[in-house]
This record gives C-alpha cells, structure tokens and sequence, in this order.
C-alpha cells in the first residue's frame, strides 16, 4: 500500500520508524469503533519527502494482530499505540483453488476493463481483497480468517454472487449505450 503521510502524528511515527527500521500497526477501524484486529505494517521504501514534513511511503503488510492494549495518545508521543497480539496465520494456499480464484479475476478483469495486479511471491487472498468489491465489514471479516485456503475460498464466494451481478451491470450498459445511437430518430408523427 502506498501512503501518503501528512498528520503531525503520523509524520512522527514513521519518522521514527525510518530511524529504528521498525514496523508499524495500523487497526481496523469500522462502524466509528476499533474492533481489535489490525496489520503489522514494514516500510519498504520513503518515496518523498516534502520540504513541509511530509511524505509518500510504500508500505507491505507482515502479519495480523489483536489489539491488547490501546493508549491515545501515547505518553510524550503524538500518534496512538499499544499492546498487540500477533495472530497465526497459515499462508499456505489451495493451488486448484488459487488456479480458480485467478480465473475469476481475469473474468472480472474482461468484464469491467481493468487489470488488477497480482504478483507470485504473496498471499493471493491479501493481495486481491481489497480490489474485488467487498464491503469494510467483508475486509474485516477476511482480516481475521487466519487461513490462506480459507480465505480464498471466502473471496471464491464472494466473486460467484458479484460476478452475476456485474456480468448484468454490463449488459444493462451496453444497451442503454446501444439505446443512444436512436437518441435523433424521430418519433411517430401522430398529428399528420
């Protein structure tokens, strides 16, 4: 994820952790509430820094933790943090079931136009989460499936009732389009 840092809090934080070389938490935070999950965050790379402070950051996730404990702020720093729990997670995939889950993005891929990135070294589950149209409630939820094969198979779900319902989306556009092309026919002439 890239990220662009411009809070006083936030500046400080990853300040710090271009200092120590430390990783970072980031918590879900849904529904106006934390619900204890988060990710462990490891900055690859500071991309800029601007003269006024602030910064564009590459960052990759490490793991999935439980928040123990939560101070805001805390002490003599700017920016949140805690106690964490780091979570168990099986990063071992299904192969026939990647195969499959691969297959239905490039399904989604033709139907909506785009290209979604998608590289061999990671989790494939992470990887395509966040691009396939779930819900914050659904990321959440698939945050805290600690298993690879799980998770895919959760994402499967999802893309077979999306896609349907995308698949129709893109008839209905393509006829209101083709409905376009009649937009300078003249209507029946009643008065004549």
């Amino acid at each position: 994820m890239n990220l662009h840092i411009f809070e006083p809090r936030y500046r400080q934080l990853i300040g710090e952790c271009l200092a120590t070389d430390s990783t970072f938490g980031i918590p879900s935070y849904l529904n106006n509430r934390m619900p204890g999950l988060g990710t462990e965050i490891k900055l690859e790379k500071l991309v800029q820094q601007y003269d006024d402070g602030k910064m564009d950051i590459k960052t990759v996730g490490l793991s999935v933790f439980k928040v123990l404990t939560f101070e805001n702020p805390v002490r003599d720093k700017l920016y949140s943090g805690g106690r964490v729990q780091t979570l168990d997670n099986n990063l071992s995939d299904d192969a026939p079931q990647a195969g499959l889950l691969r297959k239905e993005i490039e399904r989604i891929e033709k139907l909506l136009e785009v290209s979604i990135p998608i590289a061999n070294h990671l989790p494939l589950s992470y990887q395509i989460g966040h691009k396939i149209g779930l819900s914050p409630e659904q990321e959440y939820e698939l945050l805290g499936i600690l298993s690879e094969r799980e998770r895919q198979a959760y994402l499967l779900d999802h893309l077979n009732k999306a896609i349907p319902v995308i698949e129709q989306m893109e008839k209905a556009k393509k006829i209101i389009r083709m409905n376009g092309h009649f937009r300078y026919l003249d209507p029946l002439n009643l008065e004549s």
